[in-house]
């Protein structure tokens, strides 16, 4: 049976508008994740004079981490509560932005708009130019039926990030909505030779 998926990408192709790639885990494809570093070099000093340091590998944020990799797998709900937890311990802008900008995508992928909205706007506040923040909230629009604020968004993400494939989708995403596919039905009206002249007498 064919799936929505494939439907929803084939009346896009054949309205002459590419064809979005595979969207895994539903809205997976569609909202970008940020998958922050598990691994830092920490210099240390040894023992041994030969060696002042050792590198050790650790994990800088390892909620971070797991967060980002459940909301890969869809596990929205695991996803969303271990980011929150990593973000109490984010060191740094970055792990910050990271967590924040994951927060987005989880709530989106729940369907809980408000908060993803927030947590979009929070990125966004702190840096305008993450494109995933663009596209994220393109998306909430899009569900909540604000087009033209989502628009607006994936112009900005597709200006600072041409090509991107999440940004296509949801661009497939947005075109659907404010230009839906009219399926054309062709009705066979033709008669048999036996009717047409059964139609006569």
């Amino acid at each position: 049976m064919e799936s929505a998926i494939d439907s929803f990408a084939e009346r896009r192709a054949s309205a002459g508008h590419p064809r979005p790639g595979l969207m895994l885990f539903g809205y997976v494809a569609m909202v970008t994740l940020c998958l922050p570093s598990i691994g830092a070099a920490q210099a240390t000093r040894g023992m041994d004079p030969q060696k002042p340091y050792t590198v050790v590998i650790g994990q800088v944020n390892p909620k971070l981490y797991e967060g980002a990799q459940a909301l890969l797998k869809g596990d929205a709900e695991n996803g969303v509560r271990l980011t929150l937890i990593g973000l109490k311990d984010a060191q740094g802008e970055r792990q910050t932005e990271v967590g924040l900008s994951n927060l987005c995508a989880g709530y989106l992928l729940l369907a809980q708009y408000q908060s993803a909205l927030l947590y979009c706007d929070m990125v966004l506040q702190r840096n305008d130019k993450n494109w995933r923040a663009y596209n994220n909230r393109a998306v909430i629009y899009i569900k909540t039926k604000q087009y033209e604020s989502a628009g607006r968004d994936l112009d900005r993400g597709e200006a600072l990030r041409p090509g991107a494939h999440t940004l296509k989708v949801a661009r497939a995403m947005y075109l659907d909505a404010v230009s839906p596919v009219t399926p054309e039905v062709e009705v066979d009206d033709r008669q048999t030779k036996v009717e047409n002249a059964g139609d006569a007498q």
